[in-house]
């Protein structure tokens, strides 16, 4: 599968540049794997090998990775543009865990171009295996559709939470595969009341901890802190629609996050390592996709009018030293009503990425419908003059 034309748009920063390497219509990117970036086509998973150095759009080659067989109905609503976006088909999320479980107890890498993956679609979790070539269903999700993401531990444990609409309240868990996700269990559950579902689960390699989020109410916003298994939970932030977030990257020296809220302003914040929380950037709407590229870090916004945000435009966002953060890319919103056929939106992927390219999927905004755009990020350092010496 070949890049379907090269885009020639460029966007320019103070300290970033992306330009535009290649671009795809229907493909949705998921997660990197150090230089491999996986994506789906519907209910088709894809790897796109990014070789290093300077790359052209006809040296991108995606490739098929394993089977899976939806309903059967789904197998219809998932080519057809609109019916896909109203359906919510395809795959949403995708874990690539670092280990493999060999018989004897041991923990072996999986072999290179063929690791384990963990995905959600609509109603499930499906897994496949290394050395497998088709993905089977491990869990079947009773409340809701699917987890926003996926949290991978270096011991290759597994985290999502729960995402549902929990009118009433009710208590929400957070799952966990100790087996690369041959099998699943309640790690966590909040009481019922807590909050009304979970946002995100991350993991943050600097602190050795997760990071949980949830939503939605300004009680049930929070940020909180725990151990690896879990038995240790804190909130670090609580309270207000500030501290409403799905998208956290963590870094060196803090944890950023992207508010996700439609009743006030949003913002890019900074939590460090001490607790204290500053506003780094205004977003013109809310966000639930972050992601890092080298040192740059990217938030991408999305078309939820209200009051507050009436923008009808979806934003992506970038600094490369988390001080100046600038627009660096812009989409329109589409006419088809977003209650049905989705808001406007730039997903961005989960994963380490050990590239210097970005990879974006915007969907429901003019021209660019499900479109997946590959740049390369180049980052400059601002000039610093030596004491004492004059401009």
């Amino acid at each position: 599968m070949s890049a379907l034309e090269t885009i020639a748009l460029e966007a320019t920063s103070s300290s970033l540049t992306l330009r535009p390497v290649a671009k795809w219509r229907g493909i949705r990117v998921l997660a990197w794997k150090n230089d491999v970036l996986y994506g789906c086509r519907g209910y088709k998973p894809l790897r796109l090998p990014v070789p290093p150095g300077e790359i052209s759009a006809a040296a991108l080659q995606w490739q098929p990775v394993a089977d899976f067989h939806p309903t059967g109905w789904r197998n219809l609503t998932s080519r057809l543009p609109l019916a896909a976006r109203l359906m919510r088909d395809g795959f949403h999320a995708l874990a690539i865990p670092e280990l493999r479980r060999s018989r004897d107890g041991g923990s072996n890498p999986a072999k290179a171009g063929d690791p384990t993956l963990i995905a959600a679609v609509p109603g499930a979790i499906v897994t496949k295996s290394s050395g497998s070539q088709e993905f089977r269903v491990t869990h079947k999700i009773s409340r809701g559709t699917r987890p926003l993401h996926f949290a991978c531990l270096p011991d290759g444990s597994i985290y999502w939470g729960e995402y549902f609409d929990n009118r009433d309240r009710n208590e929400v868990s957070i799952y966990a595969s100790a087996d690369l996700g041959e099998s699943w269990h309640v790690a966590y559950t909040f009481p019922a009341g807590a909050i009304r579902h979970v946002h995100n689960v991350v993991y943050d390699p600097w602190s050795d901890c997760l990071w949980i989020l949830t939503g939605d109410e300004d009680s049930e916003c929070k940020v909180l802190r725990s151990s690896r298994d879990l038995r240790s939970v804190e909130v670090v932030l609580s309270g207000s629609q500030q501290t409403r977030a799905v998208a956290a990257i963590p870094m060196p020296d803090a944890l950023y996050l992207s508010t996700d809220t439609p009743f006030e302003a949003n913002h890019v914040l900074r939590l460090d390592r001490n607790g204290i929380i500053s506003p780094q950037a205004s977003l013109s709407g809310s966000s639930i996709f972050g992601c890092r590229v080298g040192e740059s870090l990217f938030f991408s916004t999305m078309v939820e009018p209200s009051a507050t945000n009436p923008t009808r435009e979806v934003h992506l966002v970038g600094s490369y030293d988390q001080k100046n953060w600038q627009v660096l890319a812009r989409w329109r919103k589409d006419v088809w009503p977003m209650h049905f056929f989705q808001y406007g939106n730039a997903i961005l992927p989960d994963g380490e990425n050990a590239t210097n390219y970005l990879a974006t999927t915007t969907i429901a905004v003019e021209h660019d419908d499900m479109v997946t755009t590959l740049w390369e990020v180049t980052a400059t350092k601002p000039n610093v003059l030596s004491p004492g010496r004059m401009p």
